[in-house]
């Protein structure tokens, strides 16, 4: 039914073009899911705060929107975040193009690991194998859309999440300068991990709309609601503009596996 998944952040809660709605259920609940069209593709969108910032990160229902994106057809998926620049030589403004994740605790907001393999004895069990978090392909095709835009982006960064709701301590963003991150927010982590599960190649922008705590002095209250306008401008643009331009070699999942335990499934082989 689609062909391309969109997951958004803070600020993009609607879909230009949008033609229906839909509420997909899975085990892990229920997800809305607007159906449109970019370029030759039928688009899944889903806002992952809902309407009207409905959830803050700690109740996003990461799986829920992940698995009623595979389960309608989608084949890669394209998502966005607002971050705080942890790296200070990256302005406020400027979109990173991630390809590393640091995401040690590896659980969701409630605490539970974070995984779609629940059950025990689940054919489809496994491990995920991945030779970085975030597809290569994918973040080549926003990279030329950013050209084709005249949109200045960096290509390559670590995003690190953090449990939210509450913002990082200068202490924690030491520790996360330390790590090499780049950037920081509170929703993405989750859903490259169970991307990488589905199989989905999974690509992640982020526009700092500020520096994280401690890396520069706070800027004032109006530039960060100047950013975060810019933000959902510029990133919708963007990741439209690159689900217009993907083509079929894009949709593949070729930077990883899910190595499937004896008495599973048979995973694809793939070269990392």
């Amino acid at each position: 039914m689609i062909d391309i998944g969109v997951v958004t952040g803070s600020g993009i809660y609607e879909f230009a073009g949008a033609q229906e709605s839909r509420v997909v259920e899975s085990r892990f609940g229920e997800a809305e899911v607007t159906v449109f069209r970019a370029g030759p593709w039928t688009v899944g969108g889903i806002a992952r705060h809902g309407r009207e910032h409905y959830h803050l990160p700690h109740t996003i229902p990461h799986r829920a929107n992940l698995l009623a994106l595979k389960q309608l057809g989608a084949r890669a998926v394209l998502a966005t975040t607002t971050v705080g620049a942890v790296d200070p030589d990256i302005p406020p403004g400027r979109p990173v193009l991630f390809d590393d994740l640091f995401f040690p605790e590896n659980r969701l907001p409630n605490g539970e690991p974070c995984t779609i393999f629940t059950e025990p004895g689940d054919p489809e069990r496994g491990h995920s194998i991945m030779s970085e978090p975030f597809s290569p392909g994918l973040r080549r095709r926003m990279d030329l859309a950013a050209r084709d835009l005249g949109v200045e982006v960096v290509v390559g960064g670590v995003y690190a999440h953090t449990n939210g709701p509450r913002f990082e301590t200068r202490a924690e963003i030491r520790a996360l300068r330390a790590a090499g991150v780049t950037a920081v927010s509170q929703t993405c982590g989750p859903e490259a991990i169970l991307a990488g599960e589905l199989e989905l190649p999974y690509s992640l922008v982020g526009f700092p709309v500020n520096y994280a705590t401690g890396v520069a002095e706070p800027g004032a209250r109006e530039d960060l609601d100047r950013l975060l306008t810019l933000s959902a401008e510029v990133l919708s643009r963007l990741v439209l503009r690159t689900a217009e331009m993907l083509e079929e070699r894009d949709l593949s999942f070729e930077h990883g596996y899910v190595y499937r335990m004896e008495g599973g499934a048979g995973g694809a082989e793939a070269t990392i």
